[in-house]
């Protein structure tokens, strides 16, 4: 703080935080809680503070990797999610059809709607005879 005038307590914080950021501080401590020498709660406190560069440096990256401080990123993620498993669903359909063929119709259906094909029964072919009309009497 040497170097500054008495006034200029605004560009004396500013270069405190500055430093702060640039460094990195930290503070830890404990706050317990004791009834009748009976423990009933501890609060162990640590807090780094530092700017991101710092943080990256020291292997601090946890924000990165969080779904729901990087939306960008974990929409992208989601959306290949997706995709993945849209691909695998079809692949295992591909091979539950080819299986079916393979084995008949043993197996049961896996879809409401293929189910529903399956309950229904093949509609037989209409056949239209023509009536045989009796003499007059």
């Amino acid at each position: 703080m040497a170097g500054y005038p008495p006034g200029s307590s605004s560009a004396s914080l500013a270069d405190i935080l500055e430093r702060v950021l640039d460094k990195g501080i930290v503070i830890a401590g404990d706050i317990r809680i004791n009834l009748l020498d009976i423990e009933l709660l501890t609060i162990k406190l640590r807090i780094l503070i530092a700017s991101v560069d710092k943080a990256k440096e020291m292997g601090i990256d946890w924000w990165e990797h969080d779904e729901s401080l990087s939306s960008g990123s974990s929409r992208a993620a989601r959306e290949e999610e997706a995709r993945m498993l849209a691909a695998e669903n079809e692949r295992l359909r591909a091979e539950l059809e080819r299986l079916r063929r393979t084995a008949g119709a043993e197996l049961p259906p896996s879809t409401p709607r293929e189910a529903a094909e399956a309950a229904e029964p093949e509609a037989e072919p209409v056949v239209r005879t023509a009536k045989k009309r009796r003499p007059p009497r």
